[in-house]
């Protein structure tokens, strides 16, 4: 099985805020890309690869009422609360997006470990004084958990940063150790983010390299799932389809010079590259 996810982060904005959603007014804009994608990705067979696109928390509901029955996308959102109704707590968490929340609206996904979130996570602690990057990993276990727990399954995200890279092997362990203690790993896929390599005037990793950190991966998790999270494009789709050991892709942006942003029918040219049909 492979599986191809769409990170669409906050491409919503539009230009006029600072952003890239050329595509659609906000109320709109979660259901134009299912409208968009929906008919060409029902032409996969679902037993080879599936598709999940993480929408943020706005258009999740317009997402959703544009499925058609028999939809190949999934919907998900992008994180979870660490903690949730039950066991006493009805409701009361203001601000926070529970994976309760998430599943009673219908997703049936969540993307926690983005290496954006360990990042705030990191800055947070930061204030407080405090530099163990293991309670970074501790944070997004109870992520997963409380993800588990109301049904939804999880990509989870590893990476290392330049000033970590050295050290890949342990900072990568660690993430992996720590943040999948006590989980069903069954419903969890790996996403390999090589944070060092990503962004405008960085050096790409390579095949060799990531194919290395993929194969990491399966023998320190016993053979879990593990996809490329450092953005599957036009450029690396076909290289990273040749890694037998990588099982997918996560998507984000699909145009990077001109009007930047998230275009459908860019994002169904990669997968077509990938998959090879």
């Amino acid at each position: 099985m492979k599986h191809l996810y769409l990170n669409l982060k906050r491409f919503d904005i539009p230009p006029a805020y600072g952003g890239v959603n050329r595509l659609s007014p906000g109320d709109r804009w979660g259901a134009c890309i299912v409208e968009q994608t929906q008919d060409e990705l029902g032409r996969y067979d679902p037993a080879r690869v599936e598709f999940v696109q993480f929408f943020p928390e706005a258009h999740i509901l317009s997402a959703l009422s544009a499925r058609r029955p028999g939809s190949p996308i999934q919907v998900g959102c992008q994180g979870v609360h660490r903690a949730d109704t039950g066991a006493g707590g009805f409701g009361a968490f203001t601000t926070s997006r529970t994976a309760n929340s998430m599943r009673a609206l219908g997703c049936v996904h969540t993307i926690i470990g983005h290496c954006e979130e360990r990042g705030d996570k990191r800055g947070i602690l930061a204030e407080a004084g405090v530099s163990d990057a293991s309670a970074v990993n501790r944070l997004l276990n109870q992520e997963i958990k409380c993800a588990q727990a109301a049904g939804l399954s999880v990509l989870y995200c590893i990476g290392e940063t330049e000033a970590e890279q050295p050290a890949w092997e342990r900072v990568l362990g660690e993430q992996l150790d720590e943040g999948l203690e006590g989980v069903d790993r069954s419903r969890v896929v790996i996403a390999y983010e090589p944070v060092w390599s990503i962004g405008p005037g960085k050096t790409p990793a390579g095949k060799a390299y990531i194919a290395q950190i993929a194969r990491f991966v399966k023998e320190r998790t016993g053979g879990m799932e593990v996809v490329y999270g450092g953005g599957l494009k036009t450029d690396n789709a076909r290289m990273l389809a040749s890694i037998e050991a990588i099982d997918g892709g996560l998507i984000a942006l699909t145009r990077f010079q001109g009007e930047i942003g998230f275009y459908p029918q860019e994002y169904l040219e990669i997968i077509r590259l990938y998959v090879g049909e």
